[in-house]
């Protein structure tokens, strides 16, 4: 399903961007990333910061609009504080740290209000390629464990932000990506709901 799905957006761009004035470029840059959780004894959560970096086709639709799918590689994730009794009888407060690695795929419709301010609006979809937690417990070490297994793999989510163009080719960006899908795998009869929340701020390189 997942080649299924990049082949026909590959495809729908290709064909696209062959009747369109087209421009290709990369972006990178910060992740201020939170996780909203939901369901009994759900944890307060905590923001992260990371990284987002990857490329993007931007294809003209008139001089005011443009259609722009991006490809990006986003570390995300939340981290909390929680008190744990191991067995032994203390009570031991531990720091979390939930590490994902997404692989994700924007679909954004730009508006350009004068030639350099954008507006942007669309929807995207997220394949996880690793989700990790990491434990510490103060005074006694941490460790590291793979979780990906308790998570979805696919992400649906919807983003919208706004941008400068600083030169021709450079420009800087914002961009508030929620989580629409719950990401938690589930058993029958647990209520808990996982969804992604990512501040993102670019910089951006156009080619000519």
């Amino acid at each position: 399903m997942r080649r299924i799905f990049l082949l026909a957006v590959l495809l729908s761009v290709v064909n696209l961007a062959n009747a369109q004035k087209t421009s290709f470029g990369l972006k990178g840059g910060l992740n201020i990333a939170n996780l909203t959780i939901s369901g009994e004894g759900s944890p307060s959560m905590s923001s992260v910061a990371n990284f987002h970096i990857g490329g993007f086709v931007e294809i003209m639709l008139n001089k005011k609009v443009s259609l722009q799918p991006e490809l990006l590689y986003s570390k995300q994730g939340s981290k909390f504080n929680q008190l744990v009794d191991v067995g032994d009888g203390n009570l031991y407060d531990t720091r979390n740290t939930f590490k994902f690695s997404y692989f994700n795929i924007p679909l954004m419709v730009k508006y350009y209000p004068d030639s350099k301010l954008f507006l942007e609006a669309g929807p995207q979809v997220g394949f996880l390629s690793a989700a990790k937690i990491e434990v510490k417990i103060p005074g006694l070490g941490s460790g590291e464990d793979d979780v990906k297994d308790s998570f979805n793999s696919i992400d649906f989510g919807l983003g919208f932000g706004a941008g400068y163009y600083l030169t021709e080719q450079f420009s800087a960006n914002v961009r508030y990506n929620f989580g629409l899908s719950n990401i938690a795998d589930t058993e029958p009869g647990d209520n808990t709901k996982i969804k992604n929340s990512v501040f993102a701020f670019s910089l951006g390189y156009k080619f000519k």
